[in-house]
């Protein structure tokens, strides 16, 4: 039973160890020991729960680890900076037309122009943003 303990003390301390690195490497260590706890627990031989130990460690670092690094480190598909802007709607301050203009795009006035080369648009209508070049709205009449 003392072995027990001994492992089952090794796996906590292991898992908030983990808390410190954030790598998931000590958290899969630390199960490994709480199997190896488990293992002593029922059969007391310290060869044994090595062995548990070891084969559980590794199975967690070859199996589960790659599987939840991949999970964590693909969270979502946040568009920031210019990325959030297209799409968005804008409204015309100045006449927009392929040269230039200005419209109101996200509380903030920005220089524009047409996506198309055709009609000018008039003040007040509103537009989509379809691309963000460099400090310039390019908009087309929004549908």
């Amino acid at each position: 039973m003392t072995g027990a303990l001994i492992w089952l003390i090794a796996g906590i301390l292991l898992i908030i160890a983990e808390l410190l690195s954030g790598d998931l490497f000590l958290l899969m260590v630390g199960v490994g020991a709480l199997f190896g706890a488990g293992s002593a627990a029922l059969t007391g031989n310290p060869f044994i729960d090595v062995a548990v130990f070891a084969i559980a460690s590794v199975g967690m670092l070859a199996l589960v680890r790659p599987t939840l690094k991949r999970r964590f480190l693909s969270g979502p598909d946040i568009k920031t900076n210019t990325d959030a802007l297209i799409g968005a709607r804008a409204v015309v301050v100045s006449t927009v037309d392929g040269e230039g203009g200005q419209v109101k795009l996200a509380g903030d006035v920005w220089s524009a122009r047409c996506m198309t080369d055709g009609e000018p648009i008039a003040p007040g209508t509103s537009v989509t943003v379809v691309e963000i070049a460099g400090a310039t709205a390019v908009v087309s009449a929004a549908v």
